[in-house]
């Protein structure tokens, strides 16, 4: 059995059958030939069933948020916030798919020659828990505006909201087929990846997961999206608004209860405001209301799973013993649920995990760092480079060192965060290729040349 259990009170809620390999088979022949059909449809036809999927998504939004705290503990007011945000990637696509999948004339030696974009067939998505709705409809809007068809392995402890989002797809008016859940186990995605039904693969999770990924879907040939980890630097430099800087800090750190591939994570101050900077950050953390994720004042909720919370406390305490010093927290919480204390550690340094790895919960690690030169040098001593906040008064100068740093994305004055209309994504051990914008959209297709000739004068 697959069980969804509520990480505030450890109760098991609700418990789901796997399907059989049987189940999968038909659910794979199926997909291929839904796709075959809806690859034909025109992209406005195919754009209105993503605003169907927006009015749902909004229709049902107070009843999938509670889904979402009560199987992985985000607040509920973050829970709401992301199914809005759902919303809106659905509404951003169905407006600009037709844009973004015209074809294009490139002049040539021909009389036209072009590119068009056709879909490549049915799309794996392996998918997270920490947002399990946006991170599928961040990916499902676009690809089946593209013409592709979705299969969904979600984490096993979000089964409500994977059953949940087939339902709302299906409400959505989306074709008998074109996409499915499937609740199976780990285990069975190599077999899924080698099936000769399955053109390309996405996967959101962690470093670790995305080189099985890889290799499974490498050895078969087949495209990949890999999201990955990230241990994004968030760097303040002396002339910053400190407040400003500080302020956002705390949200950039906290938002899910830190359980985001793309938190803000090392907190890189130049020495000659750092210590002014830790003592505002402090002030922000130790604001943070714990509680009840159902509460809608509550900001910090339980961690999404016990073993988690264990493997967080486990990095804090060797990076304690290594020399890094709690500011703040830096323990479990008593009581039920699996609740981590808000944790600021300073005087981290490259040599403590607390800066090697990545920390999936809420602990902020602050480093210091001489000056700006030296800032972008430790930002940049990470195996990941997905997000990367850079905060100064100097726009000029801002510019030349976001060409610096080593990230998929560089934010100044400000928190990085993913938006349908901005590419997203990582390099090094953060993944590659891109979702969202005109990128996102592009990723699963077959960008084909026409080529009509010879040209004549």
């Amino acid at each position: 059995m697959i069980e969804s259990r509520n990480p505030a009170t450890g109760e098991v809620t609700a418990t789901y059958d796997p399907h059989s390999p049987e189940q999968v088979d038909a659910a794979l022949s199926k997909a291929t030939a839904a796709q075959r059909t809806w690859r034909k449809v025109p992209v406005a036809d195919r754009a209105a069933l993503l605003s169907a999927m927006a009015k749902e998504l909004r229709a049902g939004k107070n009843r999938f948020a509670q889904l979402i705290t009560e199987e992985m503990g985000k607040p509920i007011t973050e829970a709401a916030a992301e199914i809005e945000k759902c919303a809106v990637t659905c509404d951003f696509y169905a407006q600009k798919a037709p844009e973004f999948l015209g074809e294009q004339e490139i002049a040539s030696n021909a009389t036209h020659s072009g590119i068009v974009f056709d879909p490549l067939g049915v799309v794996l998505a392996i998918m997270p828990w920490n947002y399990p709705f946006w991170q599928f409809f961040r990916f499902a809007a676009p690809a089946l505006a593209a013409g592709n068809a979705a299969i969904l392995k979600h984490a096993s402890n979000v089964p409500g909201c994977a059953t949940e989002i087939e339902a709302i797809m299906n409400q959505a008016g989306c074709p008998d087929g074109l996409m499915r859940n499937l609740l199976i186990g780990s285990r069975d995605v190599a077999a899924l990846i080698s099936d000769d039904r399955i053109a390309a693969v996405t996967l959101t999770g962690s470093t670790q997961v995305g080189e099985i990924v890889a290799s499974q879907a490498g050895a078969a040939l087949k495209k990949q999206v890999l999201e990955l980890g990230g241990s994004d630097p968030f760097i303040v430099l002396a002339d910053a608004d400190l407040e400003a800087a500080a302020r956002t800090a705390v949200t950039a750190r906290f938002i899910n209860v830190g359980q985001s591939c793309v938190n803000a994570k090392r907190f890189i101050v130049e020495e000659a405001v750092a210590d002014r900077f830790t003592e505002l950050f402090c002030e922000g953390v130790a604001g943070l209301k714990i509680g009840n994720p159902l509460d809608p004042d509550t900001q910090i909720g339980p961690m999404a799973r016990m073993n988690l919370r264990d493997e967080l406390h486990d990095q804090v305490e060797r990076s304690l013993a290594a020399g890094a010093v709690a500011a703040l927290g830096g323990r479990p919480l008593e009581g039920e649920g699996c609740y981590y204390a808000p944790t600021v550690l300073r005087n981290v340094t490259p040599e403590h995990p607390a800066f090697r790895e990545e920390l999936f919960g809420p602990v902020a690690s602050v480093v210091r760092a001489r000056d700006a030169e030296h800032a972008i040098e430790l930002a940049n001593d990470s195996e990941f480079g997905l997000g990367a906040a850079l905060w100064t008064a100097d726009l000029d100068r801002a510019r030349d060192l976001s060409r610096d740093i080593d990230a998929g994305a560089v934010f100044i004055n400000g928190m990085v965060a993913s938006d349908a209309r901005l590419p997203f994504g990582g390099i090094k051990k953060s993944g590659y290729g891109r979702e969202l914008g005109a990128f996102g959209i592009q990723e699963f297709t077959n960008i084909k040349t026409i080529w009509i000739g010879p040209k004549t004068e």
